[in-house]
C-alpha cells in the first residue's frame, strides 16, 4: 500500500521576507495658529535639517544653520494658513527626540504611566509637533505653499500628504485655485503625488537675490541654480 506523504515547507520559507508596514500613530491636526509654539517649530526645522532661509549656510556635517526665531515668528504672523500635526512623544523614535525627552519617555513607559498616556486623545497640549506646512496668500486670487515637513521617523505614513490636503481644502473654501508649491527637486515627486503638476501657462520661477559686492540690480545676481520649481494644481483651474 502506497502511503501519501504531506510535504511541509520549512517555517523560514513560509514567512515573508517583506518588512512590516509602518503603522501611523494617533495624530492631531490643527489649523489654529495659536497652537504653534515657534520654539517647537524651530526644533522641527532642525530635526528635518531644513531652514526658512532658502540660501542657508551649511556646516561641515551638512547641517543647515538654525532658523532665526524672530523671523520665524514674523513669518507665522503673516502666513495665511498654517497646518500643524501633533503626536504623543511615546510614538516618536528616540533618535528624533532630545536626550532629556528620551529619558522622560523611558520613565513614562514604566507601570501605569504608559497606559494612562495612551488613553488620552492627542491634542496640542500633550503632543509634540511632528509635522507642519504653511501658506502665503493674498487671500483672494493666489497662494503658495511653503515649509511642508514631517519628522524623519514618521515619514512614509501619509502625514505629509494629509498636511497638503488640509491646506488645499482651506484654500478651496476661500475659492483660491491658483495654488503653487515652492519645492526642491527632491520634493517634486511628493507634490506630484499630491496632485500637482507643471504650470499649464508654462511660467518659470525666477529668484532675485542681492550680492554683497554690489547693490545694483544685474542679471548675474539672479540665482539660477537654486533647484526650485513652481508647480500648480492644473485640475483646479
Amino acid at each position: 500500500m502506497a502511503i501519501a506523504t504531506l510535504y511541509l515547507p520549512p517555517i523560514s520559507a513560509s514567512i515573508s521576507s517583506k518588512p512590516l508596514k509602518k503603522v501611523r500613530p494617533p495624530i492631531f491636526i490643527s489649523t489654529n495658529p495659536s497652537h504653534i509654539n515657534p520654539v517647537h517649530l524651530r526644533d522641527l526645522f532642525s530635526s528635518c535639517n531644513l531652514s526658512c532661509h532658502r540660501f542657508s549656510n551649511m556646516d561641515s556635517e551638512g547641517r543647515v544653520e538654525p532658523v532665526d526665531l524672530n523671523k520665524l515668528r514674523i513669518a507665522l504672523a503673516h502666513s495665511s494658513v498654517t497646518v500643524s500635526v501633533f503626536c504623543k512623544p511615546l510614538s516618536i523614535s528616540n533618535e528624533d527626540c532630545p536626550k532629556e525627552e528620551g529619558l522622560m519617555t523611558q520613565k513614562s513607559e514604566l507601570g501605569f504611566g504608559e497606559l494612562f498616556q495612551k488613553a488620552i486623545p492627542v491634542n496640542e497640549y500633550n503632543g509634540r509637533l511632528v509635522g507642519f506646512g504653511r501658506v502665503v496668500s493674498d487671500n483672494g486670487l493666489t497662494a503658495s505653499i511653503h515649509d511642508v515637513m514631517v519628522l524623519p521617523s514618521l515619514r512614509g505614513l501619509g502625514i505629509g500628504r494629509m498636511i497638503v490636503k488640509r491646506i488645499l481644502r482651506v484654500l478651496s473654501n476661500k475659492e483660491i485655485y491658483d495654488i503653487s508649491a515652492l519645492c526642491s527637486e527632491k520634493e517634486r515627486l511628493f507634490f506630484e503625488a499630491c496632485g500637482f503638476g507643471e504650470d499649464m501657462l508654462a511660467s518659470t520661477t525666477m529668484i532675485y537675490t542681492r550680492t554683497s559686492s554690489s547693490s545694483d540690480t544685474k542679471c548675474d545676481q539672479i540665482f539660477t541654480s537654486a533647484g526650485r520649481m513652481l508647480l500648480l494644481v492644473p485640475s483646479s483651474r
